[in-house]
C-alpha cells in the first residue's frame, strides 16, 4: 500500500471519528431527534412526525446520556418545565420507554378531571370550540370535537381532542403531584395512556429528557421506502419546521 493511500484511509477514519463524536455531543447536550409512533398527542403531533427535542431545556440527568449511563444521579443545570410544555420522558414504570406528553401539573398541584374538563388547583382549564378534527379510526373517518385549551396560570393556547366527556378518564379523583415530579397528559384526551393511569403515574423530574421544540419532517404513511414515486405525496409539507406549542 502506498504512503499516499494509507494517509487517505487515515484521514477518512479520522473524519468519521470526528463526525461521530460531534453527533454524540449534539445528541447528548443539545438536540435529539424523535419520531411519533402513536396518536396520543393528536392534533398537536401526528403519527409520522419527526421532531427535535431540546436536551438543555430542563438540564441533564442520566437519561440524557446514551444508553442512560448511570454516571450521576438527579439533574444538573436543572430547570423546571413550564405548564403546557410538550416533553419527552422515560416511562417511570420501566425507565426505558420514551413517552411524549404535555406537562399540565407541577410539584404541589392538585389536578382533577370533571366531565372531561381538566381542573388545576380548583380552576377549570378554559376551552374554546374550534371545529372538528377528522381522524381515521379502524378504517373509518371520524369527526372528533377539537378545542383550544388554555391552562390556568398560562396564556398559551394549544389544541386538544375530546371524543366524549364520559370516558373512563374523564372523571377522576384528585391527583396531588409530589415534590420533584410532574403530571403529563396527552392532547388526545380519550386515547392517551398518561399520568391519569397507574401505567404512567407521576413522572420524576429526573426522567425528563427534553422539551419538544420543532418539527423537522412529517410523512403520512402512504409511501413505503421502496416506493420513491409516491414520496412527494406522502410528505406533509405544511408541518415541516413547524414550531411545537
Amino acid at each position: 500500500m502506498s504512503a499516499r493511500k494509507a494517509g487517505g484511509i487515515k484521514e477518512t477514519v479520522r473524519t468519521l471519528v470526528y463526525a461521530i463524536a460531534i453527533a454524540l455531543f449534539v445528541r447528548t447536550f443539545a438536540y435529539e431527534p424523535f419520531n411519533i409512533p402513536s396518536g396520543s398527542m393528536k392534533p398537536t403531533l401526528l403519527v409520522g412526525d419527526y421532531l427535535f427535542v431540546s436536551k438543555f431545556a430542563y438540564g441533564y440527568s442520566k437519561y440524557s446520556l446514551p444508553l442512560s449511563l448511570p454516571l450521576f444521579s438527579g439533574r444538573i443545570f436543572s430547570s423546571m418545565p413550564e405548564r403546557g410544555d410538550v416533553a419527552v420522558f422515560k416511562l417511570p414504570t420501566d425507565n426505558k420507554t420514551d413517552y411524549i406528553k404535555r406537562i399540565v401539573g407541577l410539584p404541589g398541584d392538585r389536578l382533577q378531571m370533571i366531565d372531561g374538563v381538566l381542573h388545576i388547583n380548583g380552576e377549570a382549564a378554559a376551552l374554546e370550540a374550534v371545529g372538528a378534527f377528522v381522524d381515521d379510526m379502524a378504517g373509518r373517518q371520524i369527526a372528533i370535537d377539537k378545542y383550544g385549551e388554555t391552562l390556568p396560570d398560562t396564556d398559551r393556547q394549544h389544541f386538544i381532542l375530546d371524543l366524549t366527556d364520559r370516558g373512563r378518564l374523564d372523571n377522576t379523583g384528585v391527583f396531588e403531584v409530589p415534590a420533584d415530579h410532574v403530571f403529563a397528559m396527552g392532547d388526545n384526551r380519550d386515547n392517551s395512556l398518561d399520568s391519569r393511569t397507574d401505567a404512567v403515574g407521576y413522572i420524576p423530574v429526573e426522567n425528563l429528557i427534553g422539551r419538544a421544540e420543532i418539527m423537522m419532517f412529517s410523512v403520512n404513511g402512504t409511501a413505503r421506502i421502496w416506493e420513491p414515486w409516491k414520496w412527494p405525496w406522502a410528505i406533509r409539507y405544511d408541518r415541516i419546521f413547524k414550531r411545537i406549542i
